[in-house]
């Protein structure tokens, strides 16, 4: 991909091809020139909508009907492609089919990018790649499933109706799928055994003469098999590419901090700078602050020290829960001189650092306290270190005795370890939540540990808020776009250089917080 033009260009042969199906299987790079401020909105579009798909997976039955009408409401608020089969019926009051699926393919394109770095990362991507994937397909019409294979060289036929009458027997007894349905009511796709071996090892399908006749709920599984193969050999060569791309100084920092964005509000504009104050920290921390806060609260109390990684990832978030700069001082000074570090050698190595934080030493930047997404997926803990996320970083083993001690019920736990198993960590720790504050589900989406305070409060308060600002801006940890309107009022050198400039301030501040 290029991105230097920001200039419309008529849709050629090949892009006509490439967007006249709502569903791709995303097998050709996008070649078209675009500013970096659209690649930086897509990219960000395009991860809330993953978001979204991961939050619903646990929340909801996958393809249920509240399932697919609020991936039907996000995929048409962030203008990706939804009901495919309906949008024909219904006058264009938005961007075209045409400019839905261009965003769809390019910004696949950009997480790939972003997401193939590490293992996790790509474990990640292909699970809700597959889910938005499987919601998709289950959304076409028979006809756009049939076009659809035969696209993709997947010549699954439908079986013809004289065929289903003569196997009729045959296939209700072998496909519980369509027990109780009549046959001729429902499509049947012949296919070589060899693409089915799921469904056949499960004895789900009728073989006969070396082909599975399969009907329409169950080809689905054959074509996600396939995506999945094909996105984790992708993900695959494209890791190996990377050094090129990072190569690329508009591209390396916009890539390197998209697999940790954050997309939801700013806590690092306070409105409420001192209205905590140090008493109420030891009470709050057991009645509101997330675990991975709670953890790190409870070893500095307990060895009146944290390392480097700990500080920075508790400071951030005590900053961002109101504690003001000089209750930081005192808070951090009071604590450490009651372990090895006297108050002499604290203002000399450890107090500029805290100045820093909030702004007023250096570049003066406002530091944000980190979210979610990055606590579980950048610096993880070694021996000795106590920040991170306990749902990602702790052993199950040690995990559950932790929840036991702060009173977790035992089926809570398990709820909880299952989630874990299942690689949702932000998940696990909104159960935990749930279970902490005695509410069946809470109403949001946990993406910041920040946000967890805020809401906790909400819910010991009786649903009021700590009185902060209702219309704090909202953006990307990581950026400043947060939409194509948005994102499209900047060059695409300003945006390269705001993210090199981040990327630049956080190793500073990383560097402040080393021990002496």
């Amino acid at each position: 991909m290029e991105f230097f033009s920001r200039k419309k260009k008529s849709i050629s042969n090949s892009q006509a091809e490439l967007y006249g199906h709502p569903l791709q299987f995303y097998g050709q790079p996008p070649l078209e020139n675009m500013s970096l401020t659209e690649f930086e909105a897509f990219a960000v579009d395009r991860l809330k909508l993953l978001k979204t798909v991961e939050n619903l997976g646990v929340s909801c039955v996958k393809l249920s009907d509240q399932y697919t009408r609020k991936l039907d409401s996000e995929s048409k608020a962030l203008h990706f492609v939804y009901r495919p089969d309906t949008d024909d019926r219904k006058p264009q009051t938005g961007p075209s089919d045409y400019e839905k699926r261009r965003k769809d393919h390019i910004s696949h394109f950009i997480l790939r990018l972003a997401y193939c770095q590490t293992e996790d990362l790509r474990r990640w991507f292909i699970q809700q790649e597959v889910d938005l994937f499987r919601y998709r397909f289950n959304n076409l019409s028979p006809k756009q499933k049939l076009e659809f294979l035969h696209k993709n060289n997947l010549q699954y036929d439908t079986v013809s109706v004289e065929d289903k009458k003569i196997l009729q027997d045959k296939l209700v007894s072998s496909s519980y799928a369509v027990s109780g349905v009549k046959v001729e009511d429902q499509d049947f796709y012949k296919v070589p055994f060899q693409d089915a071996l799921d469904l056949v090892r499960t004895r789900k399908v009728y073989l006969k003469a070396g082909y599975a006749y399969i009907p329409h709920q169950d080809i689905v599984t054959i074509v996600i098999n396939d995506f999945r193969t094909r996105l984790s050999k992708a993900l695959a060569l494209t890791a190996r590419s990377l050094p090129a791309v990072h190569s690329d100084e508009r591209l390396q920092p916009l890539l390197n901090h998209l697999s940790h964005a954050y997309v939801g509000q700013d806590y690092s504009m306070q409105k409420n700078v001192g209205k905590i104050s140090l008493e109420q920290i030891d009470p709050l921390s057991g009645k509101s602050f997330p675990l991975c806060m709670r953890q790190l609260h409870q070893s500095l109390r307990e060895n009146h020290h944290l390392r480097h990684g700990g500080r920075m990832q508790y400071g951030l978030f005590l900053k961002g829960i109101g504690l003001s700069l000089e209750q930081a001082l005192q808070f951090w000074r009071s604590e450490f001189i009651r372990g090895k570090v006297d108050a002499d050698k604290f203002d000399k190595a450890y107090a500029y650092s805290v100045r820093h934080m909030f702004g007023k030493e250096g570049k003066r930047t406002d530091y944000t306290p980190y979210s979610c997404m990055k606590v579980i997926l950048s610096n993880p803990p070694s021996q000795g270190d106590h920040h991170g996320c306990p749902f990602r970083h702790s052993d199950p083993e040690l995990l559950k005795q932790k929840l036991q001690v702060y009173k977790v019920s035992p089926s809570g736990i398990s709820q909880i370890l299952e989630l874990v198993k299942g690689m949702h960590f932000q998940l696990a720790c909104q159960k935990y939540f749930d279970l902490t504050h005695n509410i069946e589900d809470a109403n949001f989406s946990l993406n910041h540990p920040n946000q967890y305070f805020i809401e906790s409060q909400k819910v010991l308060g009786g649903g009021k808020d700590i009185k902060r600002e209702a219309d704090t801006p909202q953006r990307s940890q990581e950026s400043s776009a947060t939409s194509g309107t948005s994102a499209t009022s900047a060059t695409g050198e300003s945006a390269a250089n705001a993210s090199q400039g981040l990327a630049e301030m956080t190793e500073e501040l990383d560097s402040f917080f080393q021990d002496a």
